[in-house]
């Protein structure tokens, strides 16, 4: 099924993901329109688009995603969203108000606006996150969307994603205005990685600063299955094909699907090392403390920052949490968004791989120039 003809909404279009979904709906949809929505729009980004668009037309809607009437303006004449933007937070050092509203919020007045302009497809960018670690540290392997567990979800950021992709599904089968129906699907990748990862770069700062060493903070068995960021960006694609299709739509819809690939499973600090020692950074052995004890350094510096909150608001580098879900194996398939929405991951990991070291090796100058600097 296609989206030839179709008008799409991609917020947080200059995000990581957003990025890659924009360059490949370019590439592979002769789409009537698609509507770049974020708070910014790098006119670089639109530079790079110009050899791509053809006969598509690319517009930019510059806003507030907790702007109703500014929504409703960007929905208007859509026929299908695809909702990436959020506020990633894994430390908590964004304010509570400030993450639920641009992500709970935000994406409910989002499914209001698709609702009044009559929109007909809503594709969720939910996380991993949303499932767990719990603060048990409970493991998963090779997971499912059948798999039962106590998320006993933490993190600011997690429960609001939580609370969103939720919102999201019930939404599905919502009438429209002109008699039509909503439909929406949740996707939660794993933690995606690949040309543009915030997350690869900063711990490549880190490495230099301690001279070219990476820090461990996850054990090596804490096994996670991360994705390339160009497979999720055709497991959207993917979802948007299948919510369009009349005979797929209705068994879709309101479902959530985990999205992996074949990326090895490895231990988050691991990952980092494959990332970057062909570049020449190595990896501490062992964590900085034996892991129980770290628990405990963790728990008092939460606590000594919660004393001094009334006076200053420190955010702790590593909470009990966090170190939590660095610590846990969870790794989860994804044979049922293969088989629901005909995703097959389109990157092989040795090709996911060259590409990402390829980036992190042409970043690597303006790091350390930039370290350097301070």
């Amino acid at each position: 099924m296609s989206l030839r003809g179709d008008v799409c909404v991609v917020t947080g279009a200059c995000g990581f993901l957003g990025k890659r979904l924009v360059r490949l709906l370019l590439e592979e949809e002769k789409m009537a329109e698609i509507r770049l929505m974020d708070k910014h729009i790098e006119p670089t980004f639109l530079h790079t688009l110009e050899g791509k668009i053809c006969d598509t037309n690319l517009s930019v809607f510059e806003g507030d995603i907790r702007d109703g009437e500014f929504l409703r303006k960007t929905c208007r004449g859509a026929s299908v969203v695809f909702h990436i933007a959020s506020i990633i937070d894994v430390n908590d050092s964004v304010e509570y108000t400030e993450i639920y509203g641009v992500n709970v919020k935000g994406t409910q007045l989002l499914l209001e606006a698709c609702i009044h302009e009559n929109v007909v497809s809503f594709i969720y960018t939910s996380t991993i996150e949303v499932m767990g670690p719990n603060s048990k540290g409970e493991p998963i392997v090779n997971g499912s969307e059948d798999t039962v567990y106590d998320s006993a979800l933490k993190f600011n950021y997690s429960k609001t994603k939580q609370e969103a992709e939720q919102r999201t599904l019930q939404a599905h089968s919502e009438v429209l205005p002109n008699g039509g129906r909503l439909a929406t699907c949740a996707l939660r990748p794993m933690y995606i990685y690949g040309e543009g990862c915030r997350f690869l770069l900063g711990h490549m700062g880190d490495g230099i600063r301690n001279k070219d060493i990476l820090f461990r903070m996850s054990v090596p068995e804490a096994l996670v299955n991360p994705v390339y960021v160009g497979n999720v960006a055709v497991a959207h694609l993917q979802a948007a094909r299948s919510l369009k299709d009349p005979q797929k739509r209705n068994a879709i819809g309101g479902k959530f699907y985990f999205i992996s690939d074949d990326t090895p499973h490895v231990s988050y600090s691991d990952f980092n090392y494959v990332m970057m020692s062909p570049l020449g950074f190595n990896i501490q052995d062992r964590l900085l403390l034996p892991l129980r004890l770290f628990y405990v350094f963790c728990f008092l510096l939460e606590v000594l920052c919660m004393m001094l909150r009334p006076f200053i608001r420190i955010v702790p580098p590593l909470n009990r949490q966090l170190l939590t879900m660095l610590n846990t194996p969870f790794s989860f398939s994804y044979q049922m968004a293969k088989r629901d929405l005909g995703y097959v991951p389109r990157y092989t990991w040795e090709e996911a791989r060259k590409r990402t070291i390829e980036w992190l090796a042409s970043q690597l100058p303006k790091e350390r120039e930039r370290i350097r600097a301070k």
